[in-house]
């Protein structure tokens, strides 16, 4: 009997340490599901936060480009102010060359950030509170130096950056121009015509249109060619001007007075013609009647012009 009471005391020592043990490991599973959604949730919040952070950033990226110039410009001024100051007052320039110092490191400061293109709005604020301090500074050495003169010392800094910003943009003004001297002279490089395909020589006669190479058979010269097609050429009515060149550099003309203007000067040329130009090709010809009884031995040389150019060449030997 009693080892029965025994047992059964046992099994409810057991009984109560399982049961003990179940609630410690639930109590623990609820801690720590709790735990676990707390972390969650500061994660999710952090994230959050992160991404604001990252956003408030991107956002200023585009900006502090800007601010990070005209911070360099505000000290660079400030090294002109001190520059001034120096000629006022040497006897200062040990402070004053400190306090440059400090400004040249600024800049680089500036410049540093610049080159990376990565850095914060924080230290955008950093820079613009030494700018404040060093401004300050320079404030009270003007007052020391140049208490009597600080209106004619701010004046004649104004009337140097005006200078500085008239200065750049004449330079602009002259890059301008240039860059539409350069694109005009591009379009009129690009709008000129050429001629090719030539076929010169000289006939026997107008009449029968017959080539010979003699000299003493030569009646009529002829040069035969392509005008090229120009999308971007003027249209309508143009000139086409043949000079043909003897062996002695002597140029044939049916008058004296034929003489027209090209880019190099005025030339004179053997015979014209007028042609309707659309921006398409044309085949032509252009002859001249010899007056000379007997014509030398030897190259002649033939010059096409148009519109003041010289737009294509050809020569032709005569035995």
């Amino acid at each position: 009997m009693e080892e029965n009471e025994n047992e059964n005391d046992y099994k409810n020592i057991y009984l109560g340490a399982i049961i003990l043990l179940i609630i410690g490991l639930g109590t623990m599973t609820f801690f720590w599901s709790s735990m676990r959604n707390t972390a969650k949730e500061c994660a999710h919040v952090n994230l959050k936060y992160q991404d604001t952070l990252q956003g408030m950033n991107n956002m200023l990226k585009g900006y502090i480009g800007d601010m990070s110039t005209d911070l360099k410009s505000d000290f660079k001024q400030m090294l002109g102010t001190y520059d001034k100051l120096l000629e006022k007052d040497a006897s200062k320039a040990d402070s004053l060359n400190a306090q440059k110092l400090k400004i040249q490191e600024q800049i680089e400061k500036i410049e540093k950030l610049q080159r990376s293109k990565n850095f914060s709005a924080a230290q955008v604020m950093k820079l613009k509170e030494e700018n404040e301090s060093l401004r300050g500074i320079m404030r009270s050495y003007v007052v020391q130096i140049d208490s009597l003169n600080t209106l004619n010392l701010q004046l004649e800094l104004n009337l140097t950056e005006t200078t500085n910003n008239l200065t750049k943009t004449t330079e602009e003004r002259d890059l301008f121009k240039k860059e539409v001297a350069e694109k005009t002279e591009q379009v009129k490089i690009g709008s000129k015509l050429s001629a090719y395909n030539f076929s010169s020589g000289a006939l026997k006669s107008a009449l029968k249109s017959k080539a010979t190479t003699r000299a003493r058979q030569a009646a009529q010269f002829q040069s035969t060619f392509t005008i090229s097609e120009n999308p971007i050429a003027s249209t309508g009515s143009k000139t086409i001007y043949m000079q043909i060149k003897g062996p002695k550099g002597v140029v044939y003309q049916r008058m004296s007075s034929f003489i027209f203007e090209t880019e190099n000067g005025p030339v004179p040329f053997t015979e014209k013609k007028e042609i309707d130009y659309q921006n398409k090709s044309i085949d032509m010809s252009i002859y001249y009647d010899i007056r000379e009884e007997i014509l030398p031995k030897g190259n002649y040389k033939v010059s096409i012009y148009c519109e003041e150019n010289l737009i294509g060449s050809d020569s032709f030997t005569l035995k």
